[in-house]
């Protein structure tokens, strides 16, 4: 004779839910911090691992000059660095420049500019991710494709590019403001053609 068996499906109680939120809340308020830790933490292997990769190429680029003989154009110091014409520095005894470092592409002059150091981004990386000066760009319709931010900062032939990582911008009403070459804003490297030097600066966000 077969049996029909019935299972009596238990709920919760009221209790055993509010215990269960409240381990929940315990367990948020003791990872969130392990978690906003990483985060921190995974935009500094950002910016120290694009900062290496860029100082390696600009060592790349300047140790082809030497190897080519230090070629230059009558007016400048050139070379070809994969394909890109790149206009390098020019020693100065009087003002500190080392000489055969990128400075801009071919065609412009060996004044540090705005537009220069976005392509010295783009003509010295293998891939980079996108990087504009444009912070109209930063906040438009296309947003989620920059990485990173570039601004200026310094008088010439002393000027260096402030390469900022976007998402540790400070924001107004939802929009990220420029730093305006603010080394201290954010997490950032400065690259300064004149003296060859890439810094990293990490600041609080």
């Amino acid at each position: 004779m077969n049996k029909n068996k019935k299972h009596q499906v238990k709920g919760f109680t009221l209790i055993e839910l509010v215990v269960v939120i409240v381990l929940i809340g315990l367990f948020a308020v003791t990872a969130l911090p392990k978690f906003i830790d990483l985060t921190d933490k995974a935009q500094q292997a950002n910016i120290e691992g694009m900062a290496g990769g860029f100082a390696s190429a600009i060592s790349l680029a300047r140790a082809q000059w030497e190897v080519e003989g230090r070629p230059s154009d009558g007016s400048y110091n050139v070379v070809n660095y994969d394909g890109s014409n790149l206009i390098l520095t020019t020693k100065s005894q009087s003002n500190g420049v080392r000489p055969g470092y990128p400075i801009g592409l071919a065609g412009t002059n060996d004044t540090l500019e705005l537009v220069d150091c976005v392509d010295i981004w783009n003509n010295i990386l293998q891939q980079p991710p996108l990087v504009t000066q444009n912070i109209g760009e930063l906040n438009g319709i296309d947003s989620a494709s920059y990485k990173y931010f570039v601004s200026i900062t310094g008088i010439a032939p002393m000027r260096s590019c402030v390469y900022h990582l976007k998402q540790t911008l400070a924001k107004t009403d939802d929009e990220f403001k420029s730093p305006d070459g603010d080394e201290s804003i954010g997490i950032n490297f400065l690259y300064q053609p004149a003296t060859s030097s890439v810094v990293i600066t990490v600041n609080d966000i």
